[in-house]
């Protein structure tokens, strides 16, 4: 069995120096990754593509599973299925074309292209005739068209053996992995960083993982199973290390100290600063993150600059033009969606009454009184993890927490207290109301120290404007044995 490999367009383009390292890139990078599936493959340089010989015979899930990594594999445009024969005349060519090509060629614009190499006593256009026919002949509303063919029907003649082209499989297309550097991808799970991350990767540039881990193990857990998928579909050629960095300490710190409105910002600030430690250590080059130009308050042209002055590395951001729908269909398109479905976002940290376009001076003030020691002691706690191992651990719970959905269904609830952990200035901009009784007012950043005190017997329900720091809350809380606390939603301000 055979494969040719078309090179992506651009790289056909570049200089031959250029041209010939990224070729062996390639080529390594199909080594690398089809040498687990089929030991004994072999890959031949033809200039123009790269040629996969599989030696043995093999069943067809190894079939399938081989056909599906070469169209994952960055770098190349198409992928070509060959059967090779011996060439026995013209009538035995036009038979076996015809058994592969009469369906596919009915009602549809067609041309034959011969490539023929060694000594023959017949012209290659002679051969494109006398197949056309016979492909016209078995498909009569089938039509020859040699400038603008919706099909390409293409073999090759090299002395006596017939090469047969059975079925196109379309590329990832891009570069080969590694010929643009390394560098560090800020990932949380969600819909739009493994994207960001994919998009680079195809452009040839091997990324690592960074995680700020604001949700506990379980959420980590969920966010090794999408980078994983990402590595393994799409890089696994190269080894990769993901990075986890707890960051909830710095979250709390940020509440305490930090503006409400300016809170987002200066986490993303404090996520770069760290990033850019992290990357200096690795000796990586450039951040990737998931942005995209004003789809959340952090993300406005002011902000997003304002985030960029604390790095020291250049940050790429592919999806910055993107629309949210054309970003969730290429999670869908990867495999991310479904994860993405059921994790948190960093935006539900950020404040409901965001500043789209702070000073720079009210952003150092907000960071004046930060206790930059708390950053420091996260990156400590870093551990790192080659990605090719991430699952190696215990598969985790559920990210799922119960919730109380509706004040109907907490009025019935008879053993259950409301506690409304938003910032103080939300609360007192926008009070909860409830059904019945007052809510304990305890901003998330206290109820770690505060929520083993309270009495084991009651369950608490955690509020917030968007339920997302509530959900976050109620995992790490669970991770610490404490497993009486859920999410309530009713009420949410967006409803008011």
């Amino acid at each position: 069995m055979r494969y040719r490999v078309k090179l992506f367009p651009e790289i056909t383009i570049k200089s031959r120096p250029v041209r010939k390292q990224m070729v062996r890139c390639l080529r390594t990078n199909l080594r690398n990754i089809l040498t687990p599936l089929v030991p004994d493959v072999r890959i031949a340089d033809c200039w123009d593509a790269l040629e996969v010989r599989v030696r043995h015979a093999i069943d067809d899930a190894t079939r399938e599973r081989l056909e599906a990594t070469l169209s994952r594999v960055p770098g190349i445009h198409e992928v070509l299925v060959i059967d090779v024969h011996t060439f026995v005349s013209f009538a035995d060519t036009a038979e076996r074309l015809v058994a592969l090509w009469r369906a596919p060629l009915a009602g549809r614009r067609f041309r034959v292209s011969a490539k023929r190499r060694g000594q023959h006593d017949f012209t290659s256009a002679d051969l494109e005739r006398y197949l056309g026919g016979a492909l016209l002949e078995a498909s009569p509303d089938a039509k020859v068209d040699l400038s603008h063919p919706e099909v390409n029907v293409t073999l090759e003649l090299q002395d006596q053996y017939l090469r047969l082209v059975t079925r196109h499989l379309p590329g990832l297309g891009g570069y080969p992995l590694g010929t643009q550097g390394q560098a560090l991808a800020l990932i949380s799970g969600g819909y739009d960083s493994p994207v960001a991350a994919w998009r680079l990767i195809r452009r040839g540039l091997k990324t690592h993982y960074l995680f700020f881990n604001l949700g506990g193990p379980e959420h980590e857990q969920a966010v090794r199973e999408v980078v994983h998928r990402v590595w393994q579909g799409y890089s696994a050629s190269h080894h990769a290390h993901f990075i986890s960095v707890p960051f909830d300490g710095v979250l709390d710190e940020i509440q305490r100290r930090v503006p409400a409105g300016l809170a987002g910002v200066v986490l993303k600030r404090m996520m770069l600063r760290a990033a850019n430690r992290v990357a200096a250590r690795a000796r990586l080059s450039a951040l990737v993150t998931g942005d995209a130009l004003a789809q959340v308050s952090s993300q406005s042209l002011v902000n997003l600059g304002l985030i960029d002055t604390v790095s020291e590395r250049p940050v790429l951001r592919p999806l910055i033009a993107d629309d949210k729908q054309t970003i969730i269909e290429d999670a869908r398109r990867i495999g991310t969606a479904a994860h993405a479905e059921r994790l948190p976002e960093y935006c539900g940290t950020i404040s409901q009454r965001p500043n789209t376009r702070p000073r720079p001076d009210q952003i150092d003030a907000a960071e004046a009184d930060f206790d930059m020691g708390v950053l420091d002691a996260a990156l400590e706690a870093t551990s790192q993890t080659r990605v090719d191992r991430l699952l190696d651990t215990p598969a985790p719970r559920t990210l799922d927490v119960p919730v109380i959905e509706s004040a109907e269904a907490l009025h019935e609830a008879d053993d259950v207290t409301v506690i409304d952990i938003r910032h103080p200035d939300e609360r007192d901009a926008a009070p909860l109301e409830l059904p019945r009784g007052e809510p304990l007012a305890i901003p998330f950043f206290e109820l770690g120290e505060r929520a083993a005190h309270l009495p084991s017997h009651q369950r608490y329900a955690l509020y917030c404007d968007q339920g997302i720091m509530s959900k976050m809350q109620a995992l790490r809380l669970a991770d610490q044995g404490l497993t009486n606390f859920v999410v309530y939603r009713g009420n949410r301000h967006a409803e008011r």
